[in-house]
């Protein structure tokens, strides 16, 4: 299709950051999702909801190449990583926030930050990543010196997030960030995250804690048994979830 005379030319739409296409995914014998869609553009943050065992966390790890999909399609800016592995998911920008503490219990909160730093930026980038890391959770570096295991569990968490978030990756997958912390503490991981997206970084929020991600995200897709059932705008999401998070324990 041409333009019409006169037109200014049309430009392709971006592909999107991160897009799974019908996918469905298994571990042995137990099907955890059926036939999933859904898409992240550049710079937009999508918020993926749903009652506990509604398979939210297996389509963060196929998203972030830790389950390959049974069938379906992954993409990374329009391209194939369906049978990537994670390392190739974390080169292309695509960053994974799991659930829980990832931390390294016996080393320090310092010692942490730099492992992953030396290990994504080089010896010259872990000044600077440190900087940021102590500029995003200042708790951290008061805490510097402190061994990992002996933080408390939302300080764990801040940790395990600021390894992921000083990248400033083209996507990150965040999964139940807010999931065991004080309320407090969330306040603070939203607004980091908050910080992110105005620097450029798209985002994926598995969460149940609903207000947060409706604060936060563009959209919401809605994930009842493996399955999306809903997607819309976050301004017209708030009675469709209720409904469907309800709805499990009405029955």
């Amino acid at each position: 299709m041409t333009d019409a005379p006169g037109a200014p030319p049309t430009t392709p739409a971006a592909p999107a950051v991160l897009e799974l296409r019908d996918v469905s995914a298994a571990y042995g014998p137990f099907r955890a999702l059926f036939g999933v869609s859904l898409a992240v553009g550049p710079g937009e943050a999508v918020a993926l909801l749903g009652a506990n065992g509604a398979g939210k966390t297996t389509v963060a790890r196929v998203a972030t190449g830790l389950v390959t999909p049974s069938s379906g399609s992954v993409l990374v800016e329009g391209q194939d990583f369906t049978r990537s592995g994670t390392f190739e998911f974390s080169r292309a920008g695509v960053a994974h926030a799991p659930e829980g503490r990832s931390v390294f219990a016996t080393l320090t909160v310092e010692e942490n930050l730099t492992l992953s730093f030396r290990q994504s930026k080089g010896r010259n980038g872990v000044g600077p990543g440190l900087e940021r890391a102590f500029s995003m959770f200042p708790v951290l570096g008061e805490r510097r010196r402190q061994l990992a295991g002996t933080l408390s569990g939302g300080e764990q968490r801040m940790l395990s997030m600021a390894r992921v978030l000083v990248e400033s990756p083209a996507v990150l997958v965040a999964d139940e960030l807010s999931l065991g912390l004080a309320p407090k503490i969330v306040d603070g991981v939203y607004e980091s995250l908050t910080k992110l997206r105005e620097q450029g970084s798209a985002l994926l929020i598995v969460e149940q804690h609903v207000g947060h991600a409706l604060d936060l995200c563009d959209r919401v897709a809605l994930l009842h048994h493996g399955a999306v059932t809903w997607e819309g705008p976050s301004d017209h999401a708030a009675d469709r979830v209720m409904a469907e998070l309800l709805e499990p324990a009405g029955r």
